[in-house]
């Protein structure tokens, strides 16, 4: 049987990123959706919220399941006994930062393979935190998120009020 662990940060979930799971969930008998939870950066959602979200948009694939983790993601992987590392490619900069990880994984832990799966064409464009920006500058985000994502950002951003611009990590669409 092999499983594949989906690590992310997932802040929140996008569509493609969903995609990535839904296509290596077809790849592999069992994924794990890793939410990681302790990461240096400022995040929208707590682990708990992401968790959440990431579990409602797979409660229907029986071979997915989503947990949480603090250690490296090696670790992780040999925790729950995954021969694989599953990652997804949008464009180049995504290749030489995915390469460089899968490298340096590959030294920590030489039994446990790195898989890439290029996104659809149709989400080439989409991060985390370009959906957060569009949400924080009052774009319409349900093209490019499960519905409940979209009103989780909605209401998140409504309670941050006037900090939420402190408090998001964007990408910079308000000056491009």
């Amino acid at each position: 049987m092999t499983k594949a662990l989906y690590p992310g940060t997932f802040d929140p979930i996008t569509n493609g990123q969903l995609d990535i799971a839904l296509r290596a969930a077809r790849l592999f008998d069992e994924l794990v959706i890793g939410v990681y939870a302790g990461p240096s950066r400022e995040l929208l959602f707590s682990p708990e919220e992401r968790l959440e979200m990431v579990c409602k948009c797979v409660e229907n694939v029986p071979n997915i399941s989503v947990i949480t983790y603090e250690s490296l993601t090696v670790e992780c992987a040999r925790r729950i006994e995954a021969q694989a590392i599953v990652r997804g490619l949008r464009v180049i900069s995504d290749f030489e930062h995915e390469f460089q990880m899968a490298l340096m994984n590959r030294e920590l832990a030489p039994d446990i393979d790195f898989v890439c799966l290029m996104t659809s064409i149709e989400h080439t464009y989409l991060s985390s935190g370009i959906v957060k920006e569009v949400a924080l500058l009052g774009g319409d985000v349900s093209p490019f998120v499960p519905p409940h994502v979209a009103e989780a950002l909605k209401r998140r951003l409504e309670a941050l009020g006037k900090e939420r611009g402190e408090k998001v990590d964007v990408v910079s669409l308000k000056n491009g």
